[in-house]
């Protein structure tokens, strides 16, 4: 942190005494009222922020070419941003739960039998999620049911929020795992019938293979199909939303059967692809809720980490 430009230094400093600041205001008023704030910041940061904002607008156009004319592209990508805001606050708000009865006051679980029907197996699940909505939310619901899930997650720029994120996806039982670091372990705890919690729809320095994503070569991490084709493990997607009536939704959704053909990088690219189009269809189905001022489609065939 020491070797940053003093401009970034300034900004990440900024930055982490601001969510220590909204941590602690975020508990002071009605979650209703809260929330709206929180909108309010998103379309602040819709306003003032023009790299993300372009890029929403470049990758929903790519994503809905034919689908969605320029005033509906721009109407959503307004919406990402008052959501982000949204999500952001149920997730912040969230650090003051202390048992799942609170959390249940705005979280609705569905979908639990799947998770109790892949868990007899014995052979350990797999959570298969993606950057859908209050996303870390997740974390919290399955550690209050027990669950103790492993998180794997790409490690923040900056050290303190890095050590934020941690502990508050470490509470109540989540293990945080940096992604990339500890795999001998994710394979101990798939081995023993625990959990894991893992995220691919993201374009990160990691092993990764091509496969499509809203009709667009997606360089997308292979780990999770690595795991769950040396372990056996249910693979079972999750996601959440926050919906019309105010409260967020978490689905826990059938598992994902895998292809095992004896062919490893065939296996591997079809299974990852298996994995990429539930993504896809949960993010068709709330556009609104997913981050698409991320790079997706960033690197290139021949760049990819193999």
């Amino acid at each position: 942190m020491k070797n940053r430009p003093l401009k970034k230094r300034i900004k990440y400093t900024l930055l982490y005494y601001f969510i220590r600041f909204l941590i602690f205001f975020s508990n002071l008023m009605p979650r209703k009222v809260w929330l709206a704030f929180c909108g309010w910041l998103g379309k602040l940061a819709y306003s003032f922020s023009p790299k993300p904002r372009e890029r929403t607008i470049h990758h929903l156009g790519l994503a809905f070419s034919g689908e969605r004319n320029t005033r509906q592209i721009l109407d959503l990508s307004k919406k990402v941003f008052v959501m982000l805001g949204k999500n952001a606050g149920d997730i912040l708000r969230s650090l003051r739960v202390k048992k799942l009865a609170d959390l249940e006051k705005f979280l609705v679980t569905h979908g639990l039998e799947n998770y109790e029907k892949a868990h007899a197996k014995g052979k350990g699940v797999m959570f298969l999620t993606s950057h859908v909505g209050a996303f870390d939310l997740q974390v919290t619901n399955m550690a209050l049911r027990g669950l103790n899930p492993n998180i794997i997650g790409t490690a923040l720029k900056d050290e303190r929020l890095n050590e934020l994120l941690f502990e508050y996806r470490n509470a109540f039982g989540a293990i945080a795992i940096e992604r990339g670091k500890e795999s001998v372990r994710l394979f101990k705890v798939l081995k023993a019938g625990g959990s894991i919690a893992i995220l691919i729809d993201q374009d990160t320095k990691v092993k990764s293979r091509f496969v499509d994503f809203f009709g667009m070569k997606a360089a997308t991490p292979i780990g999770a199909t690595v795991l769950a084709l040396r372990t056996g493990c249910a693979v079972v997607p999750t996601y959440i939303y926050l919906g019309e009536d105010g409260k967020q939704h978490m689905h826990i959704l059938p598992e994902i059967p895998l292809v095992i053909t004896g062919d490893e990088e065939n296996d591997l690219i079809v299974n990852t692809q298996s994995f990429t189009n539930m993504t896809e269809k949960i993010v068709r189905e709330h556009p609104e809720q997913w981050v698409w001022m991320h790079e997706r489609w960033k690197t290139k065939p021949g760049q990819e980490i193999r």
